[in-house]
């Protein structure tokens, strides 16, 4: 639950970064983040949390199992948000961005004040998506040892030569989890739109 709580955070933060670096005016900063986005989309996470974990340390980074764990998965979902906010962000109409520079305000006042507010309750069914995906990823970190669910369950059953109550207690926590996750998020997301008098 921490890896995925505090790599859902990392994601959601340089998601949102990512996304307004596909916006700028500079077309080489553009160009690196768009191919830094399709590339950690286009390979598996697992391959990610190796080259994190143990390519790290061939360039003087050393990271320990968790932190290696955390900044991969946000890496890897933060690639994945920043799409989301850039379909939010494209969903905002084009007279939206027109007043903003007839009245002359600078960038930063122009999505933080004005577009992003906007923005958000369109990205809001993606980034829960993402959230309850990130929760079900992490037993992918028992790769490079986070004793995590899975890593834990697989200790159990091969202290108790019985590996069917682990696994299925296993599974009934991701489901007492995610299923409740997923419901508070279609409730908030429609609380939302009433809030801001948005259809569905």
């Amino acid at each position: 639950l921490l890896a995925a709580g505090i790599g859902y955070g990392i994601a959601l933060v340089l998601g949102l970064v990512l996304a307004l670096a596909q916006r700028t005016p500079y077309w080489p900063l553009t160009l690196i983040v768009r191919e830094f986005v399709e590339f950690i989309r286009s390979t598996p996470l697992v391959l990610q949390i190796f080259f994190v974990f143990y390519v790290g340390p061939q360039f003087g980074i050393r990271l320990d199992p968790w932190t290696s764990g955390m900044i991969a998965i946000g890496l890897h979902y933060a690639a994945y948000l920043s799409e989301v906010y850039r379909a939010g962000l494209d969903s905002i109409p084009k007279g939206q961005w027109e007043a903003c520079r007839a009245l002359n305000l600078s960038a930063r006042r122009t999505y933080f004040r004005i577009i992003i507010p906007q923005a958000l309750p369109a990205s809001l069914p993606g980034m829960g998506n993402y959230l309850v995906g990130i929760f079900k990823d992490t037993p992918m970190l028992s790769v490079i040892g986070v004793a995590e669910l899975m890593h834990t369950a697989n200790a159990l059953g091969s202290e108790t030569y019985r590996f069917l109550e682990p696994y299925t207690m296993v599974g009934v926590i991701f489901l007492a989890i995610s299923l409740p996750t997923a419901a508070g998020l279609r409730f908030f997301e429609a609380w939302v739109r009433r809030t801001l008098g948005m259809s569905k």
